[in-house]
Formats: C-alpha cells, structure tokens, sequence
C-alpha cells in the first residue's frame, strides 16, 4: 500500500513502535508493533504452562497450609488476650459525665 504526501511515519519513544499519520485528517493510519525479543517460542509453550500450573499448585499449597494453622494462630492469640485480661486490674471505667 503506497503512501500518500500527506502520511508521514513517527516511531514511538516508548514502545518503538511505528506510527503512520495522516497530516491531513490528523489521525493515525496505521500502527505496527514492532517484534518483541522475549516473544515466547511455541515449542517452548508445554514447558511455559507446566512452569505456569506448578507455580499456582505451589501457591495453593502455601494458602491451604495456612488456612490449616490460622485455628492455632487465632487460639493462641486468644489465649495471650485473656492471660493479659486475667492479669490487669479491674477498674472502673472513666466517663465523660463523671469529669465534670
């Protein structure tokens, strides 16, 4: 496709890719992405998605461990609350009424 006096090509700074704008109808024709260096192979694609299934089966692994010792944690933390609870004085509570 031939270009026309009033297209003109503008590579973009970010993302290098090419732009082909019309001066006339001030738009842009056309935008060609440029290759990427780190574009996946597809003979490397089986060992991509097995990477990619292991990484979230780890992931899943690690959530229900934890869900497993968050009864502990939460018991444990329970236990300490109500030892520091056991342990204050009671007192009672200040009101705003009685500052007056």
């Amino acid at each position: 496709m031939g270009r026309l006096r009033t297209e003109f090509e503008v590579t973009c700074p970010c993302c290098q890719s090419t732009l082909v704008i019309d001066e006339g109808l001030k738009r842009v024709l056309r935008h060609v992405v440029p290759e990427r260096a780190d574009k996946p192979v597809l003979d490397e694609a089986q060992r991509i998605l097995a990477e990619e299934q292991a990484r979230r089966e780890a992931l899943f692994e690690q959530s229900v461990q934890a869900e497993r010792t968050r009864g502990d944690v939460l018991s444990r933390r329970f236990e300490d609350a109500l030892k520091q609870a056991r342990d204050e004085p009671i007192s009672k509570p200040t009101r705003d009424f009685d500052l007056d």
